[in-house]
């Protein structure tokens, strides 16, 4: 038995680091993927509070736990704290998944982008990259990941509409000219000419407020994709349905980002037969 079922002396151990972190489905997925792939393996759940977070990733060094993924609100504090940091990690500005290396050392990556366009890839099969401009709504850690995986699969432009300018322009500073900052009330400029759309904004959950964004200002054809999955079909998917616009959703991107990091943790990819979103679905109650 696997997939935390059974702990034995030669168990893998990985996990997942958030506040809170009681509701992510990645515990779930990556058990899963052990169990059908048959190995000793487990992935757990931690929360430090909001100042332990580097007392913790200190305490994992030297590999006694393999490494985990991070989440809100530790990811940039995730990259700093890294001995050795992928591109990806860089270009993005936060670190979604740490190794602990035998030697000490800490090697910081994002598979959050690499998420993004799989995503894309699974679920509008007819879109790629260098079709045309994207448009990201957003600037934040999230956005600017977005951002930099559209660039490095080939975008020739991305529009970054945010409503305050001056996050989207550190975000151009920082990846260059192929990045236009716009700000929200010029929305539709961008979108008139997006073969896809990115919302990279909290927008859409429970707590947040509604996203006024003029979807209708799209192209026939343009793809829309929310990286928010709680709830699964959010305003901005639902306008985009209702424009017939292909709408590509957060919780393939979560799925997708956690293949990567499966087998940084565990060394292969994850079993392709296990229908781990049928499992995210039925943890989101859908």
């Amino acid at each position: 038995m696997t997939g935390g079922d059974r702990i034995t002396g030669k168990t893998v151990v990985a996990g997942v680091v958030g506040r809170p972190v009681a509701h992510s489905l990645s515990p779930a997925l990556h058990n899963a993927w052990l169990k059908a792939a048959g190995i000793d393996g487990v992935y757990v759940p931690f929360a430090p509070d909001a100042h332990g977070f580097e007392r913790l990733v200190h305490g994992f060094r030297g590999g006694a736990i393999r490494g985990v993924n991070v989440t809100l609100p530790f990811k940039e504090e995730a990259l700093r704290l890294a001995d050795r940091v992928s591109d990806a990690a860089r270009d993005a500005a936060a670190a979604n998944v740490l190794l602990f290396e035998p030697d000490g050392r800490i090697v910081a990556d994002n598979t959050d982008g690499f998420g993004l366009l799989k995503a894309f890839e699974v679920q509008a099969p007819q879109w790629s990259a260098d079709r045309g401009p994207v448009t990201v709504v957003g600037a934040g850690g999230a956005a600017r990941g977005a951002v930099a995986a559209l660039i490095r699969a080939g975008a020739p432009k991305v529009f970054v509409v945010n409503r305050t300018l001056a996050r989207a322009e550190a975000i151009a500073h920082a990846l260059g000219a192929k990045v236009r900052p716009l700000p929200l009330p010029h929305a539709a400029g961008a979108l008139r000419d997006s073969t896809a759309v990115v919302n990279a904004t909290s927008a859409g959950l429970a707590a947040e407020g509604a996203l006024d964004l003029p979807l209708d200002a799209t192209p026939d054809g343009c793809v829309v994709m929310d990286m928010v999955y709680k709830p699964l079909e959010t305003p901005v998917l639902a306008q985009a349905r209702a424009l017939g616009r292909p709408v590509v959703d957060g919780l393939e991107m979560l799925i997708r980002q956690a293949e990567p990091s499966f087998e940084a943790f565990f060394g292969r990819y994850p079993p392709a037969d296990v229908d781990v979103r049928a499992l995210a679905l039925e943890a989101l109650g859908l």
